[in-house]
């Protein structure tokens, strides 16, 4: 399994690592208040990349991507995901990958290993029961609600959410104003 330019880009001729380059639903809460891109804030990118494939909706596409968005993102919230849309396990994965603090994350390896399960519970007639019913009860759920979910994932989305690469710091400049209440001290500004 490879992941790659999840966030660790920017302008190609750019050598002021202060930019913040992405597009914001995706980029990570302590590179938003401008700590270097990591493997973590990878991790994030690809959390928000789950709740599309789960969903089939951008991530905080019925919001401005703006400088309210910067500082909800700071703050912890979440793209809101109906427990029935995914199993359980996809979901906590998800959101494990979405944790504030990127300590707290999970380790590219342990997405693989736990991506790795979910493959081999759906596809064989052994291992986890459970984790297998999990990815059954989605699939019925989302056969049963195709119209309502496709009526959803068609809805507008609003005019100010971008969803292309561009220059965030005019969002995020004002960001250092605030005293994050964290999970993680060092991410405090």
């Amino acid at each position: 399994m490879r992941i790659s330019d999840m966030g660790l880009c920017g302008k190609v001729d750019d050598t002021d690592k202060t930019s913040i380059y992405g597009v914001m639903p995706y980029v990570a809460p302590e590179v938003l208040r401008g700590n270097p891109y990591t493997k973590a804030a990878d991790i994030y990118s690809f959390g928000m990349i789950m709740y599309f494939v789960a969903t089939g909706r951008q991530p905080f596409s019925d919001c401005a991507h703006d400088e309210i968005l910067a500082l909800d993102i700071c703050e912890g919230i979440r793209p809101n995901i109906n427990d029935q849309e995914a199993p359980k396990c996809y979901i906590d994965l998800m959101k494990w990958c979405w944790n504030s603090n990127p300590g707290n994350r999970p380790k590219i390896i342990e997405v693989y290993k736990l991506i790795e399960i979910f493959n081999s519970n759906i596809d064989e007639d052994r291992k986890d029961y459970d984790i297998k019913m999990q990815f059954k009860k989605a699939n019925e759920y989302k056969k049963s609600n195709f119209l309502f979910l496709e009526e959803r994932r068609q809805s507008a989305t609003h005019p100010q959410a971008v969803y292309t690469s561009r220059l965030l710091n005019s969002f995020t400049k004002n960001l250092s104003k605030y005293n994050f209440n964290s999970e993680c001290l060092e991410c405090e500004i």
